[in-house]
């Protein structure tokens, strides 16, 4: 790549292009009036094309500047991309788990203390998101995921399958909470995108509410946040509830309960072999499943 020209060039020329004159490139790039306009005299001098018309009143850019700006700008960019993605990569000492926000909460998080008593040596970043992370780019070590599995590339083992049922704040309708399939639909629903009532509504047999009424979230989270101050009732995943229904905080309603169609997977880059840290946390998450599984079995 003998053709390109000095980086601190390139970037005093894009910075004086993109701001229309020396003086606020200077300023943005925290150096002298002159250095800004030596830069741009070398990168010049390099190429053997004017990028600029000088004027009494300041620097006008050409129309090959005007060009070779854009051009430039968008190659920065790149370049400040790379860079952020390198820095993002785990390191060594790092574990990079990516999940839901929801599970992250209400299920990964209060177990990760065992996980640090037994390997405090890493370093445990949660990348939680509502889409899913694409695992290619290498920045996280292993994610865990809802679906039917089956993702192109990438390596994958299921963990364990949930459940759907019915909870509610104790304190929900001055703590008259109702007790048939009939009074369920009837109160105020909160509902989640991704926990529909219908397969409920079949095994309870009773219509299914309409959907016009109710407070809708796509977020777990805010479903069972509107739960506990008493807003209304929801059908959710028991890992989510789990732990709160052991505390007293959510009341399970019925004893009506629907499989999620969605398992747990965890999912990492195909490789002929494991990391070591990643090793470490399938051990690890082998055995919290089935003391989760034996404990709400």
């Amino acid at each position: 790549m003998k053709n390109i020209p000095p980086l601190t060039a390139l970037r005093c020329f894009e910075a004086a292009a993109r701001l229309g004159g020396v003086t606020l490139a200077a300023r943005e790039l925290h150096v002298t009036h002159s250095a800004v306009s030596q830069q741009i005299r070398i990168l010049e001098d390099t190429m053997g094309v004017a990028l600029f018309v000088r004027e009494a009143r300041g620097l006008r850019l050409t129309e090959e500047g005007r060009l070779y700006a854009l051009e430039i700008r968008s190659a920065l960019r790149d370049i400040a991309n790379a860079t952020l993605l390198a820095q993002a990569r785990p390191q060594e000492s790092e574990l990079v788990i990516a999940t839901l926000p929801s599970f992250a909460l209400h299920w990964l998080l209060p177990r990760l203390p065992s996980f640090r008593e037994r390997h405090p040596y890493y370093r445990v970043r949660l990348q939680t998101s509502l889409e899913i992370q694409d695992m290619r780019h290498g920045l996280a070590d292993i994610s865990i995921r809802m679906g039917q599995g089956h993702w192109p590339g990438l390596a994958q083992k299921e963990l364990f399958s949930d459940e759907l049922l019915i909870v509610a704040a104790p304190h929900f309708n001055g703590g008259q909470l109702p007790r048939s399939a009939e009074e369920i639909v009837a109160c105020p629903l909160i509902r989640s995108t991704d926990a529909p009532w219908t397969d409920w509504c079949r095994a309870a047999n009773v219509r299914e509410p309409d959907n016009a009424s109710g407070l809708f979230a796509n977020d777990s989270n805010v479903v069972l946040g509107a739960v506990r101050l008493g807003q209304g009732i929801a059908l959710e995943r028991r890992t989510l509830v789990a732990d709160a229904m052991s505390r007293g905080e959510l009341v399970q309603i019925t004893d009506i309960l629907v499989p999620y169609p969605y398992p747990y997977w965890l999912v990492w880059q195909q490789r002929e072999v494991l990391s070591v840290k990643q090793a470490h946390f399938m051990e690890w998450i082998d055995a919290e499943v089935k003391r989760y599984l034996e404990r709400v079995a």
